[in-house]
């Protein structure tokens, strides 16, 4: 839903990334949302999951900037 998303802002390797993060519907067993849409400078970047500690996408990303737009999820929600 529209009022689940969020913006995001933040740097990696010296560039700055702003953009947002639609949570899916479906939930985890805690009531979480399973992936995140995320969206970095107007383009589609992945969906991300966190699964068994770590930050994953569901396209070939790099792994810093996996784990830093995660970081930028973890500040809305607790995973």
């Amino acid at each position: 839903m529209a009022e689940n998303i969020f913006d995001i802002d933040f740097t990696y390797q010296g560039k700055t990334y702003k953009g947002w993060v639609n949570p899916s519907e479906e939930r985890d067993g805690a009531g979480k949302p399973v992936s995140f849409n995320v969206v970095l400078d107007g383009v589609h970047f992945a969906y991300l999951s966190f699964q068994d500690c770590s930050w994953s996408a569901n396209q070939d990303r790099p792994a810093g900037l996996v784990k830093a737009a995660g970081k930028e999820i973890e500040k809305v929600y607790t995973l």
